[in-house]
């Protein structure tokens, strides 16, 4: 699978928004998208007014870097989101949404969504008392997420958890900051995603 190895700083200021890929770093005036909120690049401030496919296309690349997905991995993630009932761009958020690392992430145990995906293949985490170390998985109502009783001494652990409050635990779940455990009270809603994109453009590219 391929990697992104080059400056993470440069994709926030490519796709005009904080992606939160430093943790706690991009709340302090260290953050690169304080100091040079244009784009990156020789043209970066220059940039002309962008087409109907250009829209399109940007939407889809935020949303990919925000997860952290390559492209193959996004398709078919919307494919899946074309076959469930309902509308298929909030199907497609709510499905990216459910993915075990977000879910680390939105409950505090780690800084970034990349943290995440690490502390989850190295099998820190357990769901419903058993190893799951794909960061693929999704979430289902009534799961019980928690990082194991070996590994919650790490001050990594506890590093994120002191800044969690910053960032807010969404409604549909619940933690229990104390047992460093989590619960998925609910599946997640269009209403409960607050990443700003259009998820309408990206149908529209993929229908092309």
């Amino acid at each position: 699978m391929g990697r992104y190895i080059e400056s993470v700083c440069k994709m926030c200021r490519r796709e005009g928004m904080k992606l939160f890929f430093k943790g706690d770093r991009c709340y302090t005036d260290k953050c690169a998208f304080e100091r040079r909120s244009y784009g990156p690049g020789q043209h970066g401030q220059g940039r002309g007014k962008a087409t109907a496919y250009a829209q399109q296309l940007r939407e889809k690349q935020r949303l990919k870097r925000v997860y952290g997905l390559m492209e193959r991995q996004f398709h078919g993630y919307f494919k899946k989101a074309e076959r469930l009932r309902g509308i298929t761009g909030e199907n497609l958020l709510v499905l990216l949404e459910r993915r075990l690392d977000n879910v680390i992430y939105r409950l505090g145990f780690a800084d970034s969504r990349s943290d995440a995906r690490q502390l989850i293949m190295h099998s820190h985490l357990l769901v419903n008392g058993k190893k799951v170390n794909i960061p693929a998985y999704l979430v289902k109502q009534g799961e019980v997420i928690e990082i194991k009783e070996k590994s919650r001494s790490k001050a990594r652990f506890n590093e994120a958890l002191e800044t969690v409050e910053r960032r807010g635990v969404p409604q549909w779940l619940e933690l229990d900051k104390a047992h460093y455990k989590g619960i998925i009270k609910s599946l997640p809603r269009r209403e409960d995603i607050t990443i700003p994109v259009q998820e309408q453009f990206i149908v529209e590219l993929y229908s092309r």
